[in-house]
């Protein structure tokens, strides 16, 4: 996981960010280096238990922690960085669909997007592979990288 983690803030082309969105931040170990790169962050996750964690895990003034289910959640003000980790493949496509024209909306124009999930075998709504490739088609973007892991798959994007 820790290096998945640091090949995904490696993707970023930006050493600094001024607002950013993490999507499933789960307990709070991206975040804590995504606040690093992000002058304000918004971190979103269903869970409150994993969200009591996170909050503890990442002090800094900067980070707001948000409860929702995804697609849903009041997340604020456009965004220059969305991160989506390990949440995609839990949505059905019609909430896939709902999600991109969210992210649409509360993205900058050149924004960047990056995409981490894991490849392997689920019993989800919908494989990694599938999951990512409805949220592209759904959305203005346009890739930038592509890496595939044997475990996992990373994608950035820019928003057009």
């Amino acid at each position: 996981e820790a290096r998945k983690y640091a090949a995904t803030v490696g993707l970023l082309p930006r050493a600094q960010y001024q607002r950013g969105l993490e999507l499933g931040c789960s307990i709070g170990v991206l975040t804590a280096k995504l606040a690093k790169i992000c002058n304000s962050l918004t971190a979103v996750d269903t869970s409150q238990r994993a969200l009591a964690i996170a909050r503890q895990r990442c002090l800094e003034s900067h980070v707001a922690f948000v409860h929702a289910h995804l697609p849903d959640g009041a997340w604020g003000v456009p965004f220059d960085l969305l991160v989506l980790s390990e949440i995609l493949y839990f949505l059905k496509p019609d909430a896939i669909q709902r999600l991109a024209k969210r992210l649409t909306h509360h993205s900058e124009r050149d924004a960047h997007i990056v995409l981490a999930h894991w490849t392997g075998k689920t019993d989800y709504p919908l494989s990694a592979n599938a999951a990512i490739g409805l949220l592209r088609s759904s959305m203005p973007v346009s890739v930038l990288e592509e890496i595939a892991h044997p475990k996992y798959r990373l994608e950035l994007w820019r928003v057009h």
